[in-house]
């Protein structure tokens, strides 16, 4: 029996490897569990490396720049013929996973964690159980155990994933062509980046959501302005509206759709279906039930706010808990769990934990939306500013979207921070440390910013919470 081990983790994605990384860092002998393989060796890295972030951001990267050189590269002077080759784009993707992969071996070896491939199961506190991909069985004893299993595809009732012409994410990034049309159901984040891929590369798009409205959770007056931009990309939309039921056939996919309150249902044919509806805990078979971990109705593993889930010794990491489902956010709470294991003062701020939709152009956003300040009675005041008055973004052509800032209207720390526009995920991270170190609105505004830079239409914002906007 191997061990006995400080900390056994069971998953390798962003919460697993960070955490047995750090924990590798202080001292502690670690082990991580990792049953996802490619090639027959173990692939590190979970969702977001293999089958998530990394290759969706590899194709939307492409499918950017295909598009640029296609319609964008006249006004600037620029004469340009290009033609698509999927099968290299797709090998952009490969190796950008395939290295980052081998990054993440690399780092657990460098710290000195035990990698094991297999399945995981806790037995009990102390004792977790790894079933190999060739049926061997062995059982590690360690004083601690960190549950990383992630979150896997929330399935449609009456939608049968088959990966080639309905498919969940980990099918759309790998089409082997252009689907003429391709329907979204879901109109949350990945949908939209996906959709946004192939609309790029000749797809007709059109997302099926059940909501009234696109990306639920993001700022309401951002995401109308996001359904704005997309609209003028070519993506259709129908809202309020639910699939129930879909079926392949030789020629593509037929589904059925009705309203969402009810009424008159109607078929429609594409060629593939991409269903993308969200995600669920990974926590079947794990045995955390069975040793006491308390669960909640929603499949989540429930824990004390610092990682430590009902069970002592036992705790959690990441999308199979409580929270955005964020490989940022896991990674955060893989270090402070290694850090409290330790005996150090590890810790999570989940009031400043930044979002992106890596579309064109990107939505970010850190901290609380006007909805959620309404609906707490919070009094703020806002300062909005907009690219097409900024003058980085007329330089490059990148006139859509608006930068929002939330203050607190009696002491002007800043709340939230929202913007639609180039390069949102960067810009957004200078509002979340601000938000970090309790920022006001006037500390931001009174910062020197570069000119002409695109953070400049985050000063403006700034200023515009006090009615003092300088540059419109």
């Amino acid at each position: 029996m191997p061990g006995p081990y400080d900390v056994v983790i069971i998953g390798g994605g962003p919460g697993g490897y960070n955490a047995a990384i750090r924990a590798g860092q202080l001292g502690l002998k670690t082990a991580c569990i990792e049953k996802r393989a490619v090639k027959g060796q173990a692939a590190f890295g979970g969702t977001c490396l293999n089958v998530g972030c990394i290759p969706s951001k590899a194709l939307l990267f492409a499918s950017a720049r295909f598009e640029e050189a296609q319609k964008h590269f006249g006004p600037l002077g620029i004469k340009a013929s290009v033609e698509l080759d999927l099968p290299a784009m797709m090998g952009h993707k490969e190796r950008t996973v395939d290295q980052l992969v081998k990054g993440v071996s690399f780092l657990l070896k460098k710290n000195k964690v035990d990698p094991y491939f297999g399945a995981g199961r806790i037995l009990a506190p102390g004792r977790v159980e790894v079933t190999g991909a060739d049926g061997a069985v062995e059982v590690l004893e360690t004083k601690n155990i960190v549950i990383a299993t992630g979150s896997e595809v929330t399935p449609l009732p009456g939608v049968a994933i088959d990966e080639e012409k309905i498919v969940s994410s980990t099918g759309a990034l790998s089409l082997k062509a252009v689907p003429r049309r391709l329907v979204v159901i879901g109109g949350g984040v990945i949908g939209l980046e996906l959709g946004s891929v192939w609309r790029r590369l000749g797809a007709e798009v059109t997302v099926v959501e059940y909501l009234d409205r696109l990306v639920p959770g993001v700022d309401s007056e951002v995401a109308r302005e996001f359904q704005k931009i997309l609209a003028r990309q070519g993506i259709k939309f129908r809202l309020s509206t639910k699939v129930t039921g879909a079926a392949s056939g030789p020629d593509g996919v037929t589904f059925t759709m009705e309203p969402a309150s009810g009424g008159a249902a109607e078929t429609m044919d594409c060629d593939v279906l991409l269903v993308c509806i969200g995600r669920r805990p990974y926590i079947e078979g794990l045995g955390a039930r069975e040793a006491g971990v308390a669960i909640d109705a929603r499949g989540r593993v429930e824990t004390d706010g610092h990682g430590r889930t009902s069970v002592p010794g036992i705790w959690v990491a990441g999308d199979v808990t409580t929270g955005p489902m964020l490989a940022h956010k896991a990674e955060d709470e893989a270090m402070a769990v290694a850090e409290l294991i330790a005996g150090k003062a590890g810790h999570v701020n989940y009031d400043v934990i930044p979002s992106v939709v890596y579309t064109h152009p990107e939505v970010a956003a850190v901290g609380r939306t006007e909805d959620e300040l309404k609906a707490a009675g919070i009094a703020y005041k806002t300062g909005k500013f907009p690219f097409s008055a900024n003058a980085r973004a007329k330089t490059v052509a990148e006139k859509d979207g608006f930068v929002k800032i939330l203050a607190d209207a009696k002491s002007d720390r800043v709340l939230g921070c929202h913007i639609i526009g180039p390069e949102a995920g960067t810009l957004i991270m200078e509002i979340a440390v601000a938000m970090e170190f309790g920022a006001s609105a006037e500390d931001i505004a009174r910062t020197c910013h570069a000119h002409p830079t695109l953070p400049e239409a985050v000063r403006q914002a700034a200023l515009g919470v006090d009615d003092r906007i300088m540059q419109m």
